[in-house]
Formats: C-alpha cells, sequence, structure tokens
C-alpha cells in the first residue's frame, strides 16, 4: 500500500459541499481517508481577485499507482464540474497530489512531489497539522521546518 497525500480546495458555489463531496468520491474510487487536517480558509493564490478557498490535506494508502490516482482524481475533478480555463482560475474542486511515498517523479502530466507546495501556506498549513514530521524527498527538510521558512504571507485561517 502506497501513502499518498492530497490536497483539496474549492473558491466557487457551496465550498464546504464541493469538499465533501470530494472525499466521499476519493474513499470510493480510490481509499478510504485516513487522516484528514482541519479546513482552512485561505486568500486566493496566484490569482488574487478571485474568491477565497477552502483547503483541506487528507492521507490515503492505496494500491493505486501514481498515474491511476492521477487518473481517479482528475474524474472527480470533472464529476464535481471542474472546467480548466484559465491559470489559477476559480474552481468548484482542485485536487492535488502532494506526496506519493516518498517517490521522485517527473513525466509530463504527473510531478510530485507537488513542486509549489513549500511555496504555499494554504498547503504546508494543513499539511503540517497532520504530517509535520514527514521529509520532503527532494528537499531533504521536514514539513515543519518548511513552514518555518515559508516567505508566502496569505492569509490562511483554520475554520
Amino acid at each position: 500500500m502506497h501513502e499518498v497525500f492530497l490536497l483539496l480546495g474549492s473558491n466557487l458555489g457551496d465550498r464546504q459541499l464541493f469538499m465533501k463531496q470530494a472525499i466521499d468520491h476519493i474513499e470510493t474510487a480510490i481509499a478510504p481517508v485516513l487522516k484528514k487536517s482541519s479546513v482552512y480558509e485561505t486568500q486566493s493564490w496566484g490569482k488574487t481577485d478571485a474568491p477565497d478557498y477552502l483547503n483541506q490535506v487528507i492521507l490515503l494508502k492505496t494500491a493505486f499507482n501514481p498515474n491511476d490516482v492521477l487518473e481517479k482524481i482528475l474524474n472527480i475533478e470533472n464529476k464535481l464540474g471542474r472546467h480548466r480555463e484559465e491559470k489559477w482560475g476559480s474552481r468548484t474542486i482542485d485536487i492535488d497530489i502532494l506526496f506519493y511515498d516518498q517517490q521522485i517523479i517527473n513525466e509530463p502530466g504527473l510531478i510530485i512531489p507537488h513542486p509549489e507546495l513549500q511555496n504555499r501556506r494554504f498547503t504546508l498549513e494543513p499539511l503540517a497539522e497532520i504530517a509535520g514530521d514527514k521529509v520532503h524527498p527532494v528537499l531533504k527538510k521536514n514539513i515543519l521546518q518548511l513552514k518555518f521558512e515559508l516567505i508566502d504571507k496569505l492569509n490562511v485561517k483554520k475554520i
């Protein structure tokens, strides 16, 4: 079984409902959620005039390979009305693979660990809550260290 950390985000419509529905779909299609962070409300990153996001990190253990996990989360995003129209655009749901075990994957369409996780408070706050000691396989620092070194000043608050 493979340890997978996913980041969920929503800033359109009933954000809490989309997050709950995403978790329900993940548990049906991929694996039960073993741990989940609190939900955090976050200013939009990259496109600052967009509505605030809700974000949450979840932990799964699955037998699926990374490409299968990616395919399944893209299908879940589509089911929940995700439209990819602009970079950093608003969305009903966004599901990112943060880590897949300690694997380092860099292929077209799939980069693990997520290449921006160390730069984003909205990712590190919930990730630190459930996996502060996890070591980033590329940066060789744990999540709490990365959070401490973070320069991102966007407002991220637990709700």
